[in-house]
């Protein structure tokens, strides 16, 4: 029995407001593009942001974890639009998709980040300091699975 519907992706429209105020003296004007249509797109970039996770099941035993490593596309079309997908996890005792808290101002630094260096910006890319985790599970990554997982293109190239 599951607790609640699980998506395999999300986006996040109304961290758009905290977006568009990060690049504001840079950039002149940003917009979030949600209409689906991803074929004008103009740039694409995967990256990482933080989370945490609830197993979905009311039967599995692991309560839930945290990932440094939750896979976000974010895709640029002209005119400073952008879109990003931010991508769910499994379970990896139940194999559930998880239930889902975005850290959202890693969100609206990666999103700021990629934008300005689209626009020719330079900014100072913020440094984060890596823990020790366990290794990346592709099998668990719905983002690996789409092929947008910046750990899968790095291990395609290796």
């Amino acid at each position: 029995m599951l607790k609640e519907e699980a998506n395999i992706s999300f986006i996040y429209p109304s961290l758009h407001e905290d977006v568009a105020a990060a690049v504001s003296h840079e950039i002149g004007s940003t917009w979030f593009h949600q209409d689906g249509n991803e074929s004008s797109c103009d740039n694409e970039y995967s990256t990482f942001v933080t989370g945490n996770f609830e197993c979905n099941s009311y039967a599995c035993s692991k309560s839930g974890w945290s990932s440094g490593k939750v896979t976000i596309h974010i895709m640029g079309f002209p005119g400073n639009g952008y879109t990003a997908v931010v991508f769910n996890q499994r379970c990896k005792s139940c194999r559930q998709l998880g239930i889902f808290t975005l850290n959202e101002q890693s969100y609206v630094d990666r999103v700021t980040y990629r934008l300005k260096k689209w626009a020719g910006v330079s900014s100072e890319r913020r440094i984060y300091f890596r823990k020790e985790t366990p290794p990346h599970r592709r099998d668990l990554c719905e983002g690996c699975k789409r092929g947008v997982c910046e750990e899968t293109k790095l291990r395609m190239y290796r």
